[in-house]
């Protein structure tokens, strides 16, 4: 059955009700990406986060964003940001997913109030390299190929708010799957990533 598709052209609040439609899509969109992800998690050996990846997607204060701004296209987050200016789902989601770079931000150091991006422990950086393929393979379908990730990734911002380490640790797995596939690619990060407890850098962690 073909996936239903709601309008996201108005900026006023009233035209987005909640609807059993909207969240019946938005469930079936996190619950098909949380699976994508689980199935790679697996293959790269990191069980535990697999199976409690992205839970806090189920929460009230996260899904009810789903359930007036879904759209079948995009993520529910941005709509709901475009539209009251600030997304409290992503808020929320941020502050409980470590794979999420924008949860390792913080100060500095003492007398720094500068907000930078911490190195990430390896383990969250390659479920972070799950959860970005999955979401390109939900989100652009039959257009997907295994350049996607690596393509997303380069076209936006996130380099400028994460530790060059955590950079150069991702954009190392996304070039991989996008040169030599996706079996190469996981079957080498659990070899010589997850299996070692591959960490890089000054401040690494497992």
């Amino acid at each position: 059955m073909a996936q239903q598709r709601f309008s996201d052209e108005s900026s006023d609040l009233a035209d987005y009700p909640p609807t059993l439609a909207k969240a019946w899509g938005h469930f079936r969109t996190i619950t098909k990406h949380k699976l994508l992800v689980m199935r790679h998690c697996f293959r790269v050996g990191l069980y535990k986060q697999g199976l409690l990846h992205d839970l806090s997607k189920y929460a009230p204060v996260e899904f009810t964003t789903g359930a007036r701004f879904y759209t079948g296209v995009k993520s529910p987050n941005a709509v709901e940001r475009r539209v009251r200016g600030l997304s409290e789902a992503w808020c929320h989601h941020k502050g409980r997913n470590r794979h999420h770079f924008e949860y390792w931000i913080d100060l500095a150091g003492p007398g720094d109030h500068r907000l930078v991006g911490k190195p990430m422990p390896t383990r969250y950086v390659v479920e972070m390299f799950c959860d970005r393929v999955a979401a390109c393979k939900v989100y652009e379908g039959d257009d997907y190929t295994d350049a996607s990730a690596l393509r997303y990734f380069q076209s936006g911002p996130d380099t400028d708010f994460m530790h060059p380490d955590s950079v150069a640790l991702l954009v190392r797995m996304l070039s991989l799957l996008a040169e030599q596939g996706e079996d190469v690619a996981f079957r080498t990060i659990r070899r010589d990533i997850v299996k070692t407890r591959y960490a890089a850098g000054e401040s690494a962690r497992w």
